[in-house]
C-alpha cells in the first residue's frame, strides 16, 4: 500500500492509524500505516498494538486492495472478523461528497465479505466545536506524564481489587454485570482468567461502587512507555461521591509511578468520563466520528 504523504498530512486532523487507533502525535505516521498494512490478513499483532493483550490473533485488517487514494481524499477500509464481521471505511479528507462515497464503499465491501455491519469513520481537529461530534464521536484525550505531577490525591480511598476483603470482592461480579455496557463484564472475565494487570476499586457500604483497570503499560514504536486505556465505571447510584475522580487520580498515579510517558484514550463526547478528563487537564487531540453506512 503506497500513500502519498503530501496528500495525507493536510487531511489528517487526528493522529489515528486504522487497526491501531490513536497514536502519539510525534509518531512516524507513514511508517505506522505501512506497518499496519504489512501485517494485514496475517493475524499477527504489531509489537506495539494495544489489542494484543486481549487475543492471540489480530481480528481486524486493512483491506489493502480496496484503498481509494488521491490528492483530495483517502478512503481506507478495514475488516474485522469479530462476531458477524464489520467493515469500517476511514475517511481522510474534507471533500463535500466524501462521506457519501465512503458509505457506498463500506456497503459494497460488507456485501463482498459478508460482514454484518458497515460503518464510516471520519475525523475532526481539536479546534472544531464539540457539537460537531456530539452523539457520533469520541474525543481523543492526551495525558502527558512528563509534565507537572504527581496527581493530587482524592479524598476517597481506592484499593486494588486483590486487596479488598473477600466480601467486597464477592460483589464485583454483580457490579460488572450492571456496568457491562462500559466493558466491565468483559474485564471481569479477564480478571477471572488471570490475564490482566491490577484493577483499582472503590467500595461503598461493603459493595464495589466503581473500578478502573486493568493497569498496564506497553512500549510504543519509538520506545516510549504508554499507559494503556482502561475500562472505567461508577455505578449510577454512587455517582456524586467523588469516586470517579478518586479512581482516575489513583490510575494516573499508578501510571506515573510505573514510568509511563503518556496515555491516549477515547471518551464519549459530553459523557461523564469526557468531562472528568477535561476537568483533570487532559488535552484534546481531536474527534473520531462514526456512523452506520
Amino acid at each position: 500500500m503506497h500513500l502519498n504523504w503530501d496528500w495525507m498530512r493536510p487531511v489528517m486532523p487526528v493522529p489515528f492509524v486504522p487497526t491501531l487507533g490513536p497514536v502519539h502525535p510525534a509518531s512516524p505516521l507513514p511508517d505506522l500505516f505501512a506497518a499496519a498494512a504489512g501485517v494485514a490478513g496475517s493475524g499477527e499483532f504489531l509489537p506495539y498494538d494495544k489489542d494484543r493483550r486481549w487475543s492471540r490473533t489480530k481480528a481486524e485488517r486493512i483491506l489493502v486492495g480496496a484503498v481509494r487514494h488521491d490528492e483530495r481524499s483517502t478512503l481506507l477500509p478495514t475488516l474485522s472478523d469479530r462476531g458477524r464481521g464489520a467493515v469500517k471505511v476511514h475517511v481522510y479528507g474534507a471533500e463535500p461528497d466524501v462521506l457519501a462515497d465512503a458509505a457506498e464503499l463500506a456497503r459494497e465491501l460488507a456485501a463482498v465479505h459478508q460482514a454484518g455491519a458497515a460503518r464510516v469513520l471520519w475525523f475532526l481537529g481539536p479546534d472544531e466545536p464539540e457539537q460537531s461530534a456530539a452523539a457520533v464521536g469520541t474525543r481523543v484525550q492526551w495525558k502527558d506524564f512528563t509534565g507537572p505531577g504527581p496527581e493530587a490525591p482524592a479524598a476517597v480511598g481506592v484499593r486494588p481489587y486483590d486487596e479488598q476483603s473477600d466480601s467486597v470482592k464477592a460483589t464485583f461480579a454483580g457490579f460488572a454485570e450492571d456496568m457491562k455496557a462500559d466493558g466491565l463484564a468483559f474485564l471481569h472475565e479477564q480478571m477471572c482468567a488471570g490475564t490482566v494487570g491490577p484493577v483499582l476499586t472503590v467500595a461503598h457500604d461493603g459493595h464495589v461502587a466503581g473500578a478502573i483497570g486493568p493497569m498496564e503499560t506497553m512500549t510504543d514504536e519509538a520506545g516510549r512507555t504508554r499507559l494503556l486505556p482502561q475500562y472505567f465505571a461508577v455505578l449510577p447510584e454512587y455517582r456524586g461521591h467523588g469516586y470517579g475522580r478518586a479512581l482516575w487520580r489513583a490510575a494516573m498515579s499508578w501510571g506515573r509511578a510505573s514510568g509511563a510517558a503518556y496515555q491516549l484514550l477515547q471518551t464519549e463526547v459530553g459523557g461523564a468520563s469526557d468531562r472528568l478528563c477535561q476537568g483533570e487537564g487532559l488535552a484534546s487531540l481531536g474527534f473520531v466520528c462514526t456512523r452506520s453506512a
